[in-house]
């Protein structure tokens, strides 16, 4: 019986032969929400349903459509209490579900290739190919150091909360291991006074940077300091989920009236959201500044179904794609430092509308602006290519950001980059058909895409 494979988009020759010249590049990834833990420990993964079911709120998301409990799937239990072979049998009874959607081609590439699962999988294959997994996960050849290392990925970055000790992140650094993971700079918890706790994490800022942040000076300056230590960790990034784009620069005396209030937890929603798009702009100027690029992820209704926030939490599959007005909410910010070319600020969104209406024309315009690739919802095949057809024209290709594969699932990571240049390639050989590129032209945007602009975007050389 032949080994089962990945579905892959039938590239034609040219976009084959463009293909191939990028298939093998090593792999950037400089933002994405792997734990940094993975390579401080360099213990092995979990079973197979902790590593590729419960986390995984893609997947998760339609399971649960499809009438499965969250608790059934490790959602919400104490680890353990769940078994394995039990949560996985439940995946596989919906294993068909995912057809047509990039969770499929990515989990076929995670299992066929990655993993080598000798059978495909199905409901009645489902304890068969757990226990294949299981047996791979104990190969230390399998665990997160020689994966990076197999894998090809030169640069890794983490999402690491501002109030972070970065423990794992030294304990990588003095373990010897050659590996390049570095954090990323995420400060909503302290800059958004409508998320949970806010009050309480400005007192562990204080405590954490040893600095008075009873004032509003003494809180900016706890946040240079944090972010100064992230950068001794070799962080270039910040990242900012975004829930409504409205971005502010408040008279002095305004926003210290603000900050009083915050530490009470008193201010009212619509102060609290002249706060934090205040603050954005304060990041911006910061970012100006230290060189840290700035990333702004914009356009998701977050935690729509209140049953599962209120059981489980945020993060449960309920975060839908809403319409951002991107030239009114960066408004204030791009005339406080929109100008100053030190500024990199990278925009992703989940409002595909925008891209040609607003993104493109804005990121062929400031100095500071770079767009990011397709993102959640849409970094997918035809994601990838509607992306390509509405913002190139505009925006051309050196302000695009190149592709970072924003996942939770590391095993998942070469399969995300495979199907972008996959997508790449399909595109580069369709402006050639058309007369607008030439071979030598596709060749050099092609390794742009794949590989350099991320590495530019990020300032990661070296």
């Amino acid at each position: 019986m032949n080994a089962p494979q990945p579905r892959l988009p039938v590239l034609p020759s040219r976009a084959a032969a463009i293909f191939e010249a990028i298939a093998d590049l090593p792999i950037i990834s400089p933002h994405g929400h792997c734990d940094p833990s993975w390579w401080a420990k360099a213990s092995a993964f979990p079973d197979p349903a902790a590593l590729l079911v419960t986390p995984d709120h893609y997947l998760f998301r339609m399971l649960y459509s499809l009438g499965e409990r969250l608790e059934d799937l490790g959602i919400g239990t104490p680890p353990g209490s769940v078994d394995s072979r039990a949560v996985f049998r439940r995946f596989a009874r919906h294993w068909d579900a995912f057809l047509g959607t990039p969770t499929r081609g990515w989990l076929e590439h995670t299992l066929y290739t990655v993993i080598g699962v000798p059978v495909d999988l199905s409901p009645e294959t489902a304890d068969a190919v757990h226990d294949h997994i299981a047996g791979w996960l104990e190969d230390p050849a399998n665990r997160p150091r020689a994966l990076f290392d197999s894998f090809g990925i030169e640069c890794l970055a983490t999402t690491d909360s501002a109030l972070s000790d970065l423990g794992d992140h030294d304990a990588i650094a003095a373990s010897g291991w050659t590996g390049r993971i570095i954090p990323t700079f995420r400060p909503d918890d302290l800059l958004n006074p409508a998320r949970p706790g806010h009050a309480a994490n400005l007192i562990k800022l204080g405590e954490m940077t040893g600095i008075d942040t009873t004032s509003f000076t003494g809180f900016l300056n706890a946040l240079a300091a944090r972010r100064e230590a992230f950068r001794a960790r070799g962080a270039t990034a910040t990242d900012h989920d975004v829930p409504v784009l409205m971005t502010r620069w408040l008279s002095e005396e305004d926003v210290e009236g603000l900050y009083a209030k915050a530490p009470r937890g008193t201010l009212t929603p619509t102060e609290a959201a002249r706060f934090y798009g205040h603050m954005l702009t304060e990041m911006a100027q910061m970012s100006a500044e230290d060189g840290m690029v700035m990333q702004l992820h914009v356009g998701s209704t977050r935690s729509t179904n209140t049953l599962l926030l209120k059981r489980f939490g945020p993060d449960m599959g309920a975060d839908i794609p809403s319409p951002v007005d991107w030239v009114t909410g960066l408004d204030a910010l791009l005339t406080r430092v929109g100008n100053d070319p030190r500024l990199r600020l990278i925009l992703f969104t989940l409002d595909e509308a925008s891209y040609a209406r607003q993104l493109a024309p804005m990121v062929g315009h400031w100095p500071s602006l770079r767009l990011g690739p397709p993102w959640w919802f849409h970094d997918s095949l035809n994601g990838i290519r509607r992306y390509f057809d509405q913002v190139v024209e505009t925006a051309g290709y050196l302000n695009l950001a190149g592709f970072n594969d924003d996942t939770r699932a590391f095993l998942s990571i070469p399969a995300r980059h495979d199907l972008w240049r996959r997508g790449v390639a399909l595109h580069l050989a369709d402006q050639e058909e058309r007369g607008l590129l030439r071979p030598a032209d596709s060749a050099h945007i092609a390794r742009l895409l794949a590989r350099d602009l991320a590495i530019d975007a990020y300032r990661l050389e070296g």
